[in-house]
């Protein structure tokens, strides 16, 4: 992939994330200049991809917390029932 695909796809609404041994999940929602309204959809975008993705298998609760911060800010939690894609 070349730079101008990768530009192609970011601004097609693809996103990137970083998963850890543990099940942690890190992801980019936004910026600091997005509106409290844009954020919160794609929050709630991004933990409805998230729940879509739990494997047929898995029992008990897939997603347990959620955690939001600015880069290398503290983090605030939120509650999975309020981020959850109906």
């Amino acid at each position: 992939m070349d730079v101008a695909d990768a530009v192609k796809n970011a601004k097609g609404g693809e996103v990137q994330f970083k998963v850890e041994k543990a099940g942690v999940v890190h992801a980019g929602v936004g910026k600091a200049s997005f509106d409290e309204g844009k954020l919160a959809e794609n929050i709630r975008a991004f933990v409805g991809a998230v729940a879509k993705a739990k494997p047929a298998g898995a029992k008990g609760t897939y997603m347990k917390k959620i955690a939001l911060s600015s880069t290398k800010g503290p983090g605030v939690s939120i509650a999975v029932d309020s981020a959850n894609v109906e």
